[in-house]
């Protein structure tokens, strides 16, 4: 079984994305966690998308691709997968979409968690980190017992330059740019299932799986 997991920047995918692997025993194939692997490891391809993020460069889909389908390649046989992050664009789709199919597969399901452009300004500009020790905090959510201060270690806690609400709404363009159009491409394919994304993590989670219960 292969499933796609798509997202806007806040809406849970990554949370909801390990919670139905582990549950289904998928492999879960994130593009974050390729691009650290080759990265830290100085592989060939590590090295290839260094080149341009030193130049200050997008790196090219090819490359991003090449490392999912060697990933893919690496499961055991009969073994699935949950794909996230990857497709991010419709070339990087054609692209699986013609890999699986060389294989005589396809994806099974692609689950689309949609959550409006106030919440997640909301959810993403609130998050705040502590300088020292890194714990998160969320100043509406989970806010340190002091303000400014981090529980754990006492250092300063601060909101990140990515997480300020203009940065947060320049993101979700970018999705909106980039991986919107995925959404009308997967529906046309009869895979696509939309998921309220509002609501607790176990709410949300069980929309995903009655979603997938339907049948691709």
């Amino acid at each position: 079984m292969y499933i796609l997991l798509l997202g806007p920047p806040g809406a849970g995918k990554g949370t909801q994305a390990k919670l139905l692997a582990e549950e289904m025993g998928l492999a879960h194939i994130a593009s974050g966690d390729l691009f650290r692997h080759h990265l830290g490891e100085g592989t060939a391809l590590g090295l290839k998308a260094k080149e341009y993020m030193e130049r200050g460069e997008l790196v090219p889909d090819e490359i991003t691709t090449a490392m999912v389908l060697e990933r893919l390649a690496s499961l055991d046989e009969g073994q699935g997968c949950l794909l996230d992050g990857y497709p991010r664009n419709l070339a990087q789709a054609r692209a699986l979409d013609e890999a699986l199919s060389s294989k005589g597969k396809g994806l099974y399901r692609v689950l689309s968690i949609a959550v409006a452009e106030k919440e997640l300004v909301r959810r993403l500009s609130g998050r705040l980190i502590c300088r020292q020790c890194q714990a998160p905090y969320h100043e509406e959510f989970s806010p340190p017992k002091v303000a400014g201060r981090c529980d754990i270690c006492g250092g300063e806690v601060y909101r990140r330059k990515d997480d300020e609400p203009e940065v947060v709404r320049q993101r979700i363009r970018v999705y909106a740019a980039q991986t919107e159009p995925l959404i009308d491409y997967y529906r046309k394919q009869g895979v696509l299932a939309e998921v309220d994304g509002v609501g607790d993590i176990e709410a949300v989670h069980h929309r995903l799986r009655k979603a997938l219960d339907a049948g691709g």
